[in-house]
């Protein structure tokens, strides 16, 4: 009879102390889990100049840039998929000039590679690269005949081949012995020039159009690019970005270059400050100039291309 008394009252009083343990204490909040990372980043950059009777003289200038970096990253134990989408967008206003342009890019890039032995950084992979531009581009103070426009140029590289990721080094190196580059120029009256590389326009001998200039120029060749990011002090980080590409079929051993070195600077979470140089030669692009000052550019070659930039700005990351 006593135990069985203590049977219940000992029941009771397991039930009674669940009882009065809160809800939210016997549930197990877990985060779910994922193999996708995702950065949202929006940067405005601001430069100013501003002169009121100064006697060493100077224009009042003012540019902004825009720049959106979409990331979305997947990884597990063999597999690796990166994607990032770049837009950015810059203008320039000088006292009595007329605005210009400064900065302007659509890129899409992404990355899928596997690899078999889990202790190895070497992946068999395959790269996806796109860009073009927003708005037509000029060659100053000449504004009355675009150089270039939306989807002339536009650029697409795919290709296959191996790349070297190490996530401690923050360093990716990316061979490819096969790689599709291919040159888009949509607009007909650049296309008609030869611009970019594709093939011009045949003309008679008076000067009529008889075959107008192809809007494609398909090349295949070897693609490397490699990727470091590094803090070189405290609150400073470093992105160093090189692509070297040579074509098979035409000049093989003269390489296209893109060098982009920039420095970020961060004062606090929202307010950055950014340095940085980017390098482009493309033996397709040929330099143009206004040789006879009569508004017409006359195509010399190829040159080296290179852009500065020194600014401050802010961040939204969402």
């Amino acid at each position: 009879m006593r135990f069985k008394l203590f049977l219940i009252f000992t029941i009771l009083y397991i039930f009674n102390t669940k009882a009065a343990i809160p809800k939210d204490t016997l549930d197990i909040n877990l985060a779910p889990v994922t193999l996708w990372e995702k950065t949202n980043n929006f940067r405005l950059i601001f430069t100013q100049n501003s002169f009121v009777n100064w006697s060493a003289g100077g224009n009042n200038s003012i540019s902004g840039i825009a720049k959106i970096n979409l990331k979305r990253n997947y990884k597990n134990n063999h597999t690796v998929w990166q994607s990032d989408l770049k837009a950015n967008y810059g203008l320039n206003k000088e006292a009595s000039r007329e605005l210009r342009k400064t900065e302007d890019l659509i890129e899409l890039n992404s990355t899928f590679g596997y690899r078999e032995c889990l202790n190895s950084k070497w992946y068999y992979s395959a790269k996806f690269n796109f860009k073009t531009q927003f708005t037509n581009g000029y060659k100053y103070p000449n504004t009355d005949k675009p150089i270039s426009k939306f989807f002339s140029p536009a650029y697409n590289f795919l290709g296959v081949g191996s790349e070297y990721f190490s996530k401690e080094n923050s360093l990716k190196i990316y061979l490819s012995p096969l790689t599709n580059k291919m040159t888009f120029v949509y607009n007909q009256t650049l296309a008609n020039e030869g611009a970019f590389g594709v093939a011009p326009a045949v003309y008679d001998a008076a000067g009529i159009l008889v075959t107008e200039g192809e809007n494609l120029k398909v090349e295949v060749g070897t693609y490397i690019s490699s990727e470091w990011n590094t803090e070189v002090m405290e609150n400073i980080k470093m992105n160093n970005k090189l692509i070297l590409y040579s074509d098979y079929l035409n000049k093989y051993g003269n390489v296209d270059v893109n060098w982009e070195l920039n420095f970020d600077m961060t004062i606090n979470k929202h307010v950055t400050a950014n340095v940085g140089s980017h390098i482009l030669y493309d033996d397709d692009v040929k330099n143009k100039e206004d040789i006879k000052n009569d508004g017409n550019l006359v195509a010399l070659g190829p040159k080296i291309q290179l852009k500065q930039l020194l600014g401050v700005g802010l961040l939204y990351s969402f």
